[in-house]
């Protein structure tokens, strides 16, 4: 795995940025939506946002409802290094399902689906 992060990320971002950027790239998130999703704490997130504002690949705001809350979003480098590294991902990702054939794909997906539903089942307790 470590040897697949460095071919996809390099010294780019560490794999916990990459997943903050996954989360942030469809739209900007409150502090607290964005350690729900990465399904962290509230410190970690922080921390991990720190390092990618940091970079100028995320910033942050007030929510327009509360000025209160911390809102972070992509910046233009954030974008064009996210495509980036997606773009990456899929090239990877279709190296190596070029081995399976279409009926292959498809139980892989399936498969793959039942194991996130039996992850998200655990973690939450029910």
């Amino acid at each position: 795995m470590q040897a697949m992060r460095d071919r996809l990320y390099g010294d780019l971002l560490d794999p916990a940025q990459v997943d903050a950027l996954d989360v942030v790239h469809v739209g900007a998130k409150r502090m607290s939506e964005l350690a729900e999703a990465l399904r962290v704490d509230a410190s970690t997130a922080t921390r991990t946002v720190d390092r990618l504002v940091a970079n100028g690949l995320l910033r942050r705001t007030s929510a327009p409802d509360d000025r209160r809350v911390v809102v972070v979003e992509m910046t233009p480098a954030g974008r064009r290094l996210h495509e980036r590294l997606s773009r990456r991902r899929r090239v990877m990702l279709l190296s190596v399902l070029e081995e399976f054939d279409p009926d292959e794909r498809l139980a892989l997906a399936e498969l793959l689906e039942r194991l996130v539903r039996g992850v998200d089942r655990y973690v939450t307790g029910r």
